[in-house]
Parts: structure tokens; C-alpha cells; sequence
């Protein structure tokens, strides 16, 4: 098949470059309705869309590349082969050495503390997108999927992992520090990182507890 835009871009780069970019499993009626959203002239289906998800995993296929887009998750995704799922492990095993960056570390706090919470819910308390910074979090297994919330768009909620516990000393999450304990637990310099994005991350829900306790005019 061979659709493709006015510019001359085809929907199946189009496809490709969405998936990619997208954090979460999407349907094939999800990705007919974007891009029929974003070109009034399509009128794409559901099947339109596996017969172009076919056509790029026989380009794949015949090039001998590391990922092919598969179905999990109810959606869409982009998975690597499973022949090469030993060098991805030891690959995730060298990372998980590496201290977690500032923009991780205050979205693995939210997710700790607001738990279960969709990518949307993050977003909105970080103020930026969170999908690359939740897609590191879930390969390097501090975060997993627990669910769909029962919003509109079922939404995949997060929580944080058994991994996360060992990496951070916690039993469980029932023993994550109060707001006044953290600077306590955290006072090393080993744990520099960890300590700002936690605090910062208090200070920004305190704040917005105290905005919402506060009487409307």
C-alpha cells in the first residue's frame, strides 16, 4: 500500500514516527482516528491501519532490524526481538547502576506517592510531558503497570515496582517518609539527587494542599 499525504510523507512514516513516540500501547481505531483528525481528507479504518503496521514490519523484516511492532498492552507497540532480549538485559543491568536523572527521579516520587496514577496525571503536576521519562522508568523497572483508570481513553495507571523499594531501602510503600522525615533519610551525600527531587516534589504538593483548603470568595 502506498498512502500517503499531499507532501508526499506516507502514513506509514507517519505511523511509525506516532508509536515511537507515544508511551503507551495505541489501538489501531485510535491511530485511524488521529490521523483522520489531522487530515480531513482521510478516512482511515482500523484495518487500514494493521495493513500499513503489516507492510512496516515486512520493511523490518527484510532490513534485519532490532524492533518490530507487535500488540501488547490491547495497543500497538514497539518491541525489540526477542533473540536480542539478552543484551537488553545486560545493557539494563550496567544502567541500573547510574544515578536516576533529576526529571526521573521527581517523576518516580509523584508516582510513589500518588499511586496509582496515569501519565496524564503526571504530566499535569510536572507541567511538561512525562512519556520519555515514564517509558525509562518502566525499562529500568522501578515503575510498572497496574491497570487502566476508568477515564476517558482508559488511561494505563502506574505504580511503583519491588525494585524501586530495594533502591530507595523501603519495605513497602507504607513506609515512604513524611514531608519531615525525608531530609533526615536523605542527608548523605550519596543521596544528593534523591533529597532535592523529594523535597521539591513535597513542596510543590504542599503548596497545592494549601490552595485547595483555601475558601473561595
Amino acid at each position: 500500500m502506498n498512502y500517503t499525504f499531499v507532501d508526499g510523507t506516507r502514513l506509514i512514516s507517519v505511523i511509525e514516527a506516532i508509536l515511537f513516540a507515544h508511551a503507551e500501547p495505541l489501538k489501531a481505531h485510535e491511530l485511524a482516528a488521529m490521523m483522520n483528525e489531522s487530515e480531513e481528507e482521510l478516512s482511515l479504518s482500523a484495518e487500514h491501519i494493521d495493513d500499513m503496521i503489516t507492510e512496516l514490519n515486512q520493511l523490518y523484516d527484510q532490513n534485519d532490524v532490532s524492533f518490530r511492532i507487535e500488540k501488547k498492552g490491547g495497543g500497538y507497540r514497539f518491541l525489540t526481538r526477542p533473540q536480542l532480549h539478552p543484551w537488553l538485559q545486560m545493557a539494563q543491568n550496567q544502567s541500573r547502576r547510574r544515578r536516576l536523572s533529576q526529571s526521573a527521579l521527581e517523576t518516580v516520587a509523584i508516582v510513589a506517592y500518588k499511586q496509582p496514577i496515569t501519565k496524564p496525571e503526571v504530566d499535569a503536576i510536572r507541567g511538561v510531558d512525562s512519556g520519555y521519562v515514564i517509558r525509562q522508568l518502566l525499562e529500568r523497572e522501578l515503575i510498572a503497570v497496574s491497570g487502566r483508570a476508568d477515564s476517558p481513553g482508559k488511561p494505563l495507571l502506574y505504580k511503583t515496582s519491588p525494585l524501586f523499594l530495594s533502591h530507595f531501602g523501603l519495605q513497602s510503600v507504607d513506609d515512604l517518609p513524611k514531608p519531615r522525615e525525608i531530609e533526615d533519610l536523605l542527608r548523605d551525600d550519596d543521596m544528593a539527587e534523591h533529597r532535592q527531587a523529594f523535597i521539591e516534589f513535597h513542596t510543590k504538593t504542599d503548596e497545592e494542599a494549601d490552595e485547595s483548603q483555601t475558601p473561595q470568595e
